[in-house]
């Protein structure tokens, strides 16, 4: 696959943050219109990974292509969301201020306001100030901040984390909606029991790939059900070469 026809593409990918090296020369593509897992422990880089994907954290070396264009570039201003793990949302604003606020600064409808709402669940908060949400519910304003308008990528940075399991369960469904309808959704876990609900995963750890493959063939890879014990095998066998 090219680069102009994945959604992303890296090739040799490194990436420091102050003196020391992060992400080591990652090889990678991610299809147009799937769901993608980006998995690892806590420190593995994930973060690093999709700072540099929006364009918001300077690579050092190889190449790394956004929807056909060079990661971080004016094209793609307005084709990605991002939501990040500590949500970035204005306490002193309801929640509906808040989303009628970003609309504006990303050019979208001020109908997108509803559907977003609906989107993750925030119906009934939508008067209630930023700095009155729980740490769920800023989380799931977050995310309806990266729907507004219509990214053709969105990049969600443990968006399930502190979610009770209904509300897990729902948020899979919208990204599935969202795949279907042709968006790429890529999305950071530390958790691995969520590493099945995604049609592909990518492992991180230490800043290098482990593994790149679906669920089912990460398993027939290595002959083991439960990704949390493939992800240890991989890890294990990296160690021992």
């Amino acid at each position: 696959m090219t680069p102009g026809q994945a959604a992303i593409s890296a090739d040799g990918l490194k990436v420091s943050r102050g003196h020391r090296e992060v992400l080591h020369g990652l090889t990678f593509t991610v299809d147009r219109g799937s769901v993608t897992g980006l998995l690892g422990p806590n420190g593995s880089g994930k973060t690093t990974l999709m700072r540099a994907i929006v364009g918001v954290q300077v690579t050092d070396s190889g190449t790394l292509d956004v929807l056909g264009h060079p990661a971080g570039t004016t094209p793609l201003r307005h084709r990605i969301g991002y939501s990040t793990q500590n949500p970035a949302i204005y306490a002193d604003l309801t929640v509906a201020e808040n989303l009628r606020y970003f609309a504006a600064v990303l050019g979208a409808p001020p109908s997108d306001v509803d559907r977003v709402v609906a989107d993750v669940g925030l119906a009934e908060n939508v008067r209630q100030l930023g700095g009155e949400l729980s740490g769920g519910q800023s989380s799931r304003l977050s995310l309806a901040v990266a729907l507004l308008g219509t990214p053709e990528l969105l990049v969600l940075d443990e968006p399930t984390v502190g979610f009770d399991p209904l509300v897990r369960r729902d948020l899979w469904k919208l990204f599935y909606r969202l795949a279907e309808g042709g968006v790429t959704v890529l999305v950071s876990s530390h958790v691995m029991d969520e590493a099945g609900r995604c049609e592909r995963l990518l492992l991180l750890r230490e800043g290098l790939l482990l593994a790149d493959g679906s669920p089912t063939e990460l398993r027939d890879r290595t002959g083991i059900h439960d990704l949390e014990d493939v992800f240890l095998h991989l890890v294990e066998k990296r160690e021992l070469s």
